[in-house]
């Protein structure tokens, strides 16, 4: 089995093959600022229950800030072997297609949840998602999944899903297998509602498949019903959210 360190291990050599040559004192700061100063792929210096006195917060925000400006917005363009081996880690929706600066800004964020006490990175998440711009939101929201103890960080997420910025709102529902791990059906729910009335793809939303339900399929009728009766548009992908898609599918005889 995968584990969350050795995805970020993953990360973080992706990050190493790419970064410009003048971009290396950068890759330093990020060393200090996420206490990994031995290197990034390396053990942490501490336990995560330990005091965290070598943080600072105001470096790492300028960090975190700057990465954008030293990595520039280049698509990643994965190696056939770096897809596979993420593919494989479970993180590669998290990946693939991004830009660098977010592969950046997502490494960062991974690698100092393994170092910050769950409080104190709570509270840094929520400084980076208040005061962040829209790419630094998506980086935070696409690097959830990766995170010790994901778990702590649902009502943010939730809180993000009430943006009506197209792309911070695809950050979270697409590509994106937090929701799925961690929203409570309600929430989970009014996010693939919101999506349809977004004009997002359902089949972006992984996880949508073993997240259905009948609660789910009755929302969509009556989403579909106001719709009509507003003599609107219904998204043409409507029929995943319902269980007779899900009957049907499962009873069909393979070719």
């Amino acid at each position: 089995m995968t584990t969350m360190q050795d995805a970020s291990l993953l990360l973080f050599g992706i990050l190493s093959r790419r970064i410009p040559s003048a971009a290396r004192s950068w890759l330093e700061r990020v060393e200090r600022v996420t206490g990994t100063g031995a290197g990034l792929g390396g053990t942490p210096d501490a336990r995560k229950s330990e005091s965290s006195t070598w943080f600072d917060l105001d470096r790492f925000l300028a960090t975190f800030t700057a990465a954008v400006r030293v990595l520039g917005r280049g698509q990643l363009g994965l190696h056939p072997d770096e897809r596979d081996a993420l593919e494989a880690a479970g993180v590669a929706a998290v990946v693939d297609g991004r830009a660098l600066d977010e592969l950046g800004r997502v490494t960062m964020l991974v690698h100092v949840s393994r170092r910050l006490p769950a409080p104190e990175l709570e509270s840094l998440f929520r400084v980076c998602y208040e005061q962040g711009d829209g790419r630094e939101r998506q980086a935070l929201l696409r690097a959830l999944p990766l995170l010790t103890e994901a778990q702590s960080f649902v009502p943010l997420a939730v809180e993000a899903c009430r943006t009506n910025e197209l792309p911070i709102f695809e950050a979270i529902a697409c590509e994106n297998p937090y929701p799925a791990a961690y929203f409570p059906d309600l929430n989970f729910n009014q996010m693939v509602l919101k999506a349809m009335f977004m004009g997002v793809a359902l089949a972006r939303i992984i996880g949508l498949d073993r997240r259905r339900s009948g609660e789910l399929a009755r929302m969509a009728e009556d989403f579909a019903s106001e719709r009509r009766a507003a003599g609107r548009s219904i998204p043409a992908d409507i029929g995943l959210l319902s269980l007779d898609h899900e009957r049907e599918r499962a009873t069909r005889i393979p070719e």
